[in-house]
């Protein structure tokens, strides 16, 4: 509830949140790139990231001393040797098992090995162990393990879209996401040039699998946000979907680093490597769900309007002869061309028309006898004339008719 009250414009901060990415991948190339000239035989693209036994091959030893020792004294017994790549760790914290892992091949001639190991202290001949690993098993290794992560995200991608409805930009902003917490991941393991194992691995595609889980609660609520808050611009409702559900992601992470951390200060010398690398990944994948992938979506998103109003403006210019000038009004013009458009096309009408005559009405032509009333036929002596063009006189007869009384009655003509 704490982060639902702040007022971040999340969505805004999309670019800064990209250029940080940016850097980091870019110190991990550079880091790379810097490993890979570092084996005196110019650039080696297999010295840019220090990988593990699993996809290199070496020698794995194994070594429990009759007496405690320290790893100092073990570490110059070695000396003589000049072991390639050497990395030794101690083994249940009592001082005296120790592991060995290095490039150098002892699987032919292992006596210069036991040898250096007697100088440092006597040890049981049944507790040493020593494990050849070939690079043809170390290239099996890389290669079973780009597949993994090759189907893990095509099958994230196909999921989320189904998911979704068949979105394709959700689908496509969480596999974005999901290779960019594996390049963060990379770079950071060449930064700190740790080497990169089967455990290395197993972080990655539990990154994987975590960091979706992730997104997609925070683009579920867009969704839900969608039909809630339609009326409300997309930026907004992404903004306050990240709000709403930053409280539950950060809680998650936070009780996932707890764990991590113990184990990164506590634990063996495997867990130490599988715990950094998870960290590095939950921490990235955190990170990309909220401030990358949902303000992601509001890029992706505008890009698909502006596509499609592009390809409806040239549907419309496509067609110009049924329409007349409706193809100069919609290539994209102002309020006022298109106005000024209409009002040309209007008058342009009016020209070319045939002028509307209106339908001819019956007149009534005067005959050439003059009509007479009657009645002024008699007052001016052409009763006889009015007579012959078949008018009849007139007699009124009131008699039998109630007068009302606030009529006053006609004066009675007479005849002359």
């Amino acid at each position: 509830m704490l982060f639902r009250r702040l007022n971040w414009n999340i969505v805004g901060w999309f670019k800064t949140v990209s250029r940080i990415s940016y850097f980091v991948m870019a110190l991990g190339l550079a880091a790379m790139i810097y490993h890979g000239f570092q084996g005196g035989h110019g650039f080696q693209a297999k010295n840019m990231l220090r990988l593990g036994l699993s996809f290199t091959g070496g020698t794995d030893v194994h070594v429990s001393y009759v007496s405690p020792t320290t790893t100092d004294a073990v570490r110059s017994a070695l000396a003589s040797l000049n072991l390639s790549d050497e990395r030794l760790t101690t083994i249940n914290n009592d001082g005296r098992s120790f592991q060995l892992q290095t490039k150098t091949s002892f699987a032919n001639n292992s006596v210069p090995l036991k040898q250096a190991l007697s100088k440092a202290g006597p040890f049981d001949p049944k507790s040493l162990s020593i494990t050849a690993l070939g690079p043809s098993l170390g290239g099996e290794y890389l290669r079973m393990a780009l597949w993994a992560l090759l189907i893990a995200l095509s099958i994230q991608f196909i999921y989320i879209a189904f998911r979704f409805n068949w979105n394709y930009i959700f689908g496509l902003v969480t596999v974005i996401a999901l290779v960019r917490d594996a390049a963060v991941m990379i770079g950071i393991y060449a930064i700190v040039n740790r080497p990169a194992d089967d455990a290395f691995l197993a972080a990655v595609l539990t990154v994987i699998g975590y960091s979706v889980m992730d997104t997609i609660v925070i683009l579920d609520r867009i969704r839900e946000n969608t039909k809630i808050m339609g009326g409300a611009p997309f930026e907004h409702i992404v903004n306050e979907s990240i709000k709403q559900t930053m409280t539950r992601s950060v809680n998650t992470v936070a009780t996932v680093v707890i764990t991590l951390v113990a184990l990164l200060i506590l634990g063996g010398s495997s867990l130490k490597d599988f715990a950094f690398a998870l960290l590095v990944g939950i921490l990235s994948g955190a990170y990309h769900s909220i401030f990358f992938s949902a303000p992601l979506v509001v890029v992706f998103r505008k890009r698909q309007l502006e596509a499609a109003a592009r390809k409806r403006r040239e549907s419309l210019s496509a067609a110009p002869a049924s329409r007349g000038d409706a193809p100069a009004a919609s290539r994209g013009a102002s309020r006022d061309e298109i106005v000024a458009a209409r009002r040309a096309r209007r008058e342009k009408q009016k020209s070319t028309r045939a002028p509307q005559t209106s339908p001819q009405r019956y007149k009534r032509t005067k005959s050439a006898t003059a009509e007479i009333d009657p009645l002024d036929a008699q007052t001016s002596g052409l009763h006889d004339e009015a007579l012959e063009a078949g008018h009849e006189e007139i007699t009124l007869n009131l008699e039998g008719f109630d007068i009302p009384e606030h009529v006053e009655p006609a004066s009675e003509h007479h005849e002359p």
